[in-house]
């Protein structure tokens, strides 16, 4: 067996399942998650036709590098999304969604023979950046979690926490803007820090930007290419950008996504590619297309969310510290400490979502569980996520049993 496997952590469901496993919910209430981070909007029909019109698409094997039709339609995307030219043979590349390619990128970039491999993500962060690390025989760095880091007072990572020191180790980096699970997203002037940082100590920068299209602003999220150009890296050098269809299309199943940036790291991720049997089905490329090239069920996608951010949010304002995220479809909400617990101490998060699923039968996910102690804490200790994914009636219901939890956990003894 791979020893690096032993390194794993165990992912955070699988711990909220063991820490649940002696819970009975409450069978007064009808079960609600806002756990898990699923799309469950209806997928668009045209997308759903598209699949089923290219079935005779199972017959051949489709190229890893896909069809010129699709890596032409991501370009078209970036260019009406972002601004920004790419050339679509040389620097996007299909991907079987984002989760796949974060964790394969790694295996393309760490070179675990160089002492002190290092790879530095946010804190907290998608589990799947730690995971790639690990297995590809690097060690992690965490940039903590800081309201103050947001022009908007949401959490956004810390960099200048890490030190110079290991900045020299690093090899990649993963950024997650807008963030999961904070929905943050990083202003123009921590890209710059960031891309200065790239050329002085040669790591790569990797942009998970999953959750691009859900955003709640008058301007959309910059994205990383997007940031590259305005400060005059139209080369894209050390930077890969990220994206799916997953949440800007309600298509989870399809695991369909593209990576879009330096065309000499693309050659290197096409070769791995290549050998490690990730081709995306033709089938999956015709929906994929459809996809890319219709913007009026994105748009009809986030005013759903918006609708449901500006019913929910107000509410569970009143009795939990929460705020209208930049970006995502999450809230990444503080809750309150019990009765007699000093103040300025935080609350207890993993025991407020275990009370509030036995009582009311709504699940959260505990901060703490998307963190590790990092610089003296953990980040993610004392906060609940909160995906917005179920339907408004479903979100809105979910809301008015944490307020009315709430109400009561905070006097309880």
């Amino acid at each position: 067996m791979n020893p690096l496997l032993g390194r794993l952590h165990p992912y955070p469901f699988e711990r909220l399942r063991e820490l649940t496993r002696g819970i009975v919910p409450s069978r007064a209430h009808a079960p609600i998650s806002l756990g898990i981070g699923e799309p469950r909007h209806p997928t668009p029909a045209f997308i759903e036709r598209a699949l089923v019109d290219a079935l005779a698409g199972l017959s051949s094997y489709p190229p890893t590098a896909g069809e010129p039709a699709l890596r032409e339609a991501f370009a078209g995307w970036l260019q009406r999304r972002y601004g920004v030219t790419v050339d679509p043979h040389t620097q996007t590349l299909p991907v079987l969604g984002s989760r796949e390619a974060l964790f394969a990128f790694a295996q393309v970039v760490i070179d675990p023979t160089r002492p002190g491999a290092t790879v530095v993500c946010p804190n907290p962060f998608y589990q799947i950046y730690e995971g790639a690390a690990l297995l590809a025989g690097a060690r992690t760095a965490f940039a903590n979690s800081d309201p103050d880091r947001s022009p908007s007072g949401n959490f956004a990572p810390d960099w200048s926490q890490i030190d110079d020191a290991t900045w020299a180790r690093t090899q990649l980096l993963y950024v997650c803007s807008p963030g999961n699970p904070t929905g943050a997203v990083m202003p123009l002037d921590a890209w710059k820090m960031l891309f200065e940082l790239s050329d002085r100590h040669g790591f790569v920068i990797a942009s998970d930007e999953c959750y691009s299209e859900i955003w709640f602003g008058d301007e959309p999220p910059i994205g990383a290419l997007q940031a590259a150009k305005a400060l005059g890296r139209d080369d894209f050098g050390g930077l890969v950008a990220f994206t799916s269809l997953s949440k800007r299309s309600n298509v989870p199943g399809l695991r369909s996504g593209f990576v879009a940036g330096d065309a000499a790291l693309l050659k290197a991720f096409l070769l791995y590619r290549t050998y490690h049997g990730s081709a995306m089905s033709a089938v999956v490329q015709k929906a994929s297309l459809a996809a890319w090239n219709d913007e009026a069920h994105v748009q009809a996608n986030r005013a759903l969310y918006r609708a449901k951010f500006t019913a929910v949010t107000p509410l569970l304002a009143e009795v939990l510290d929460v705020r209208l995220p930049d970006a995502s479809f999450y809230l990444w909400a503080g809750v309150p400490a019990v009765k007699g617990v000093a103040a300025g101490q935080p609350g207890d998060d993993i025991d407020f979502a275990l009370q509030l699923l036995a009582q009311y039968n709504v699940a959260v996910l505990p901060g703490s569980l998307l963190a590790r102690e990092a610089h003296g804490h953990n980040p993610g200790a004392g906060r609940i996520r909160m995906a917005l994914v179920a339907t408004p009636d479903e979100c809105l219901e979910a809301a008015r049993r944490i307020h009315a939890f709430t109400r009561r956990y905070r006097e309880s003894a």
